[in-house]
């Protein structure tokens, strides 16, 4: 006679996870009492009728993992599990708020002017070298190239700066011209937001099968061209609070490693996890709590893109073995619709459909396919 456990561990990609090393970051781990005291016969028959365990990554790398423990061990079974779903999606969560609806894409110069950023800040250190290296090579009889002094108002410059100073200001002059281009865009499309579009499925929700269903938009606008449909599963970002406590961490001191400082306005009502630190979005309208852009799961395999066509659509599952849909402060496996929408002279329009997905029968495990934390190098197209 033992306890029968459910635990939850979890290692999730920060922003910009490639400045980390996943195997020196600490794995939260999270136990639920399911039953006490109980025969391991009693506690196969009562796993049998919860959702199967799962893995997501390994412990060596980002890692999402859901399992049984009895007398200090994983609970195999030889049987297949319950199919339905584990946690149901609360209203208003992250899902609503930000996965739910229509979306917008960035302007394609914020990604542009990202890699001119990077060109710029090797110019500025290849000047601020050479000109601390050349007094030492005006030694040597070698002569000087832009050091010429340049007077603007009471100071002198070096004629060097006159090149490199414009070539830092080219980027962030292209932000903002970007931004400015994308507020303009919400507004514009919040004054008249197209009518949700009639789903209708005609298949389980299942995951590792194929999705079936019929698609009608209720009105054409005239500058919509192709549309292409895909479907998508990926892990969303635990909540901070939970992470924080299962590290042992105090809620108000040192963040943990890959969180940032807390920032209430966003945290606390669960629409950032706390390691984007305000670069994972482009600029957003305030009118619209969550925004217009969709942030990017950070963990996450997507079916192939297929046009959309009139009549029955057939598209096949995501990559991997992945469970179906979870919900709990921890853990968050989420399932989204997504149609891309082709505009004339415009950045494409996103149709954002949650999904209901049921589990397979039996344990799934997949690799952790870790995406890029900014919006404007996410777009589905570019995924495919």
């Amino acid at each position: 006679m033992d306890d029968l456990l459910l635990e939850e561990r979890i290692r999730y990609p920060p922003f910009e996870s490639y400045r980390f090393r996943p195997e020196l970051l600490p794995i939260g781990v999270s136990r639920t009492e399911i039953a006490s005291q109980i025969s391991k016969e009693e506690a196969n028959n009562m796993v049998a009728d919860m959702p199967p365990p799962f893995r997501i990554g390994d412990k060596k790398s980002w890692l999402v993992e859901r399992r049984y423990i009895y007398q200090g061990k994983t609970l195999k079974l030889n049987k297949a599990h319950n199919q339905e779903m584990n946690e149901a999606v609360p209203k208003g969560s992250v899902v609503h708020q930000q996965r739910t609806g229509w979306y917008l894409t960035p302007n394609v110069i914020h990604s542009q002017a990202r890699k001119i950023m990077n060109f710029s800040v090797i110019i500025l250190l290849v000047a601020l070298s050479y000109l601390f290296l050349e007094p030492i090579l005006s030694v040597w009889g070698i002569p000087s190239v832009g050091t010429e002094r340049v007077r603007f108002g009471l100071l002198d410059y070096p004629l060097l700066a006159l090149i490199v100073v414009p070539i830092l200001f080219v980027p962030i002059m292209m932000r903002v011209g970007a931004n400015f281009s994308d507020l303009i865009k919400q507004r514009k499309f919040l004054t008249s937001p197209p009518l949700e579009p009639k789903i209708i499925f005609h298949s389980d929700t299942t995951s590792g099968e194929n999705l079936v269903l019929d698609i009608e938009f209720p009105e054409e606008h005239k500058s919509w061209g192709k549309k292409h449909i895909l479907w998508r599963v990926g892990v969303l970002p635990p909540r901070r609070d939970k992470l924080m406590e299962i590290l042992g961490r105090d809620a108000e001191g040192q963040p943990a490693p890959g969180l940032t400082t807390e920032l209430p306005h966003h945290w606390t009502v669960d629409l950032d996890d706390g390691t984007g630190g305000g670069e994972d979005l482009p600029m957003q309208t305030n009118e619209i709590k969550g925004g217009l852009f969709l942030k990017p799961m950070r963990i996450m395999n997507q079916s192939e893109i297929i046009p959309l066509v009139d009549g029955t659509t057939t598209i096949s599952s995501p990559s991997g073995k992945w469970p179906g849909t979870i919900f709990s402060s921890l853990i968050r496996i989420h399932w989204e619709l997504i149609v891309v929408i082709e505009r004339e002279n415009q950045s494409e329009l996103l149709w954002v459909q949650p999904l209901k997905v049921k589990h397979s029968s039996n344990y799934t495990e997949t690799t952790a396919t870790v995406n890029s934390g900014r919006t404007e190098t996410n777009h589905p197209m570019s995924l495919s």
